[in-house]
């Protein structure tokens, strides 16, 4: 696929910042709600009801996640059951087109909404329910209950589940990036030149009233100035594994993007309903076999990596179209405007703050973030937002509003424990874990090098880009999500390991 995004700053992309803050002194305001849903892979609560939304603008459909109300699926049924989830979000994906064609109706009918929408979506629901019961009960016990997944419900934009103090660190505790803030960028400003007070953080701008139509929202960015700073890292202990390993694998430059995600939809073309930028591995699509990785082709400088690195593109919502405006992923998915090309991305292994770490196992795959954490809860998400020369200052649930010479910055900080027994599991999450507030692995797992990736964009300053979402999820930051499958080669990694746990910077 080809891509027109630009390098610099788009001078289109500064006139519709221009025109937004016209809007804004004019006293325009914002326009009509946007019209967002959400999907993602991890845990849910209960969908709102149509008391606590009454009065407030419904905005998306909420469903529950399924894949955490199964049991451990066997490896018999796992492509069966996979394919039935990809179905599930696909489901969901149609049912958010035809609310959103048909919102002001139903925000009137509430009859409409259950007869076109949510019945139609509970009935194909369960039975692709009906059919993963099946699928596990030819091998195994057949799981009860499943039944009580299938309903969904509208709900407003409440931003539910994402009451976290906006400045916490997004790594759950992780040290995100492992380095100086801004290390290795010149912000072009002394953060303390300016006050939160002299920009204008774009309130009352709405920067996602593009061809999308469906965020984000004024609401989901804020000025990064205004964001307290971390506390303090934690300390490392005596022991702790002190080094790192880079590996550079460029930044897409060559523009490989899909909408698969072979780890939570393998074997199913736009299981992600959202564009992905990929480094890495070259041979990575929804077909991609363990076979077919280790044999691609890699934009990795060392050969020895051929890992495939992954995460949605960010866009500029400047009204341009991009190559992907009428293709599944892109236009088709309510994902629009110009992608962009990160101007610096850093994968980074570091280790553990307690002892040693140990090897990664071959095909190792791990997602961190939630995809659907917008109607999910936060309960995984993961991705920290922040600016160059503030990097001291995160955010998980906001897009930041950098000052001008500062660079977006999202960095991903994924899972550094390991159960020793599984590269992958059924809900894709339960092999790997984080380590506990103490840095010590929970019981049953052992330390492996911690991925880090920090991606930096020259984007505009202030609202106006967003990451793609499936669309019911309305490109909250808060799904921001990072994907890896480790494919070095063992002489690799057994050099990655001695150089972390010798105390060793290598590359």
């Amino acid at each position: 696929m080809r891509r027109t995004s630009r390098k610099k700053r788009s001078t289109l992309a500064n006139r519709a910042i221009a025109a937004s803050a016209a809007l804004i002194l004019g006293g325009g305001g914002l326009l009509a709600v946007n019209v967002y849903a959400s999907a993602g892979e991890g845990p849910s609560g209960s969908p709102p009801t149509r008391t606590q939304n009454a009065g407030r603008p419904l905005s998306t459909i909420d469903c529950p996640e399924a894949v955490n109300g199964l049991p451990e699926v066997p490896d018999q049924a796992r492509g069966e059951v996979d394919r039935e989830l990809a179905a599930m979000d696909t489901q969901i994906t149609d049912a958010y087109r035809q609310f959103a064609d048909r919102k002001e109706q139903m925000a009137r009918d509430p009859g409409l909404a259950e007869n076109a929408v949510l019945g139609p979506l509970r009935g194909k629901r369960a039975a692709s329910l009906d059919r993963i019961g099946i699928a596990i009960g030819r091998v195994a016990e057949r799981p009860q209950g499943l039944e009580s997944l299938a309903g969904c419900s509208l709900r407003a934009d409440d931003d539910r589940g994402q009451g976290q103090d906006q400045g916490r660190n997004a790594g759950q505790g992780q040290d995100p990036g492992g380095q100086d803030p801004g290390q290795g960028d010149d912000p072009g400003q002394d953060p303390g030149d300016q006050e939160p007070g002299d920009q204008d953080p774009g309130q009352g701008e709405d920067p996602g009233r593009g061809r999308g139509g469906n965020g984000p929202e004024a609401a989901d960015f804020v000025d990064i100035r205004s964001v307290r700073p971390d506390a303090d890292k934690p300390r490392k202990r005596r022991g702790a594994s002190r080094g790192s390993f880079t590996t550079d694998c460029g930044r897409n430059e060559n523009g490989k993007f899909n909408p698969d995600n072979v780890i939570v939809a393998p074997g199913v073309s736009n299981g992600a309903h959202h564009m992905h930028d990929y480094v890495g591995n070259q041979a990575n699509d929804a077909f991609a076999s363990d076979d077919d990785l280790a044999d691609g082709a890699t934009t990795c400088r060392n050969q020895g990596d051929r890992s495939t690195y992954y995460w949605p593109v960010l866009r500029l919502q400047n009204g341009q179209d991009e190559d992907d405006v009428d293709a599944d992923g892109g236009g088709r998915d309510q994902n629009v405007g110009e992608i962009q090309t990160p101007s610096r991305v850093t994968l980074r292994f570091v280790g553990s703050p307690v002892g040693r770490v140990t090897a990664m196992p071959r095909f190792l795959r791990i997602i961190t973030g939630d995809a659907k954490a917008f109607t999910n809860g936060d309960a995984n998400a993961n991705a920290s937002w922040s600016c160059t020369g503030f990097e001291d200052r995160q955010v998980k649930d906001k897009y930041p509003i950098c000052p001008e010479g500062s660079q977006v910055v999202r960095t991903f900080a994924f899972q550094n424990c390991w159960d020793g027994q599984n590269t992958d599991s059924a809900n894709h999450r339960t092999h790997v874990a984080f380590a506990q507030d103490d840095g010590r692995c929970p019981r049953g797992f052992r330390a492996v090098p911690q991925l880090v990736q920090r991606i930096v964009y020259d984007v505009p300053p202030g609202p106006g880009f967003a990451v793609d979402s499936f669309p019911e999820q309305l490109h909250k930051p808060i799904t921001d999500h990072g994907d890896f499958i480790n494919v070095f080669d063992e002489r690799l990694m057994r050099n990655m390991v001695r150089c972390i746990n010798d105390g060793r910077r290598c590359r």
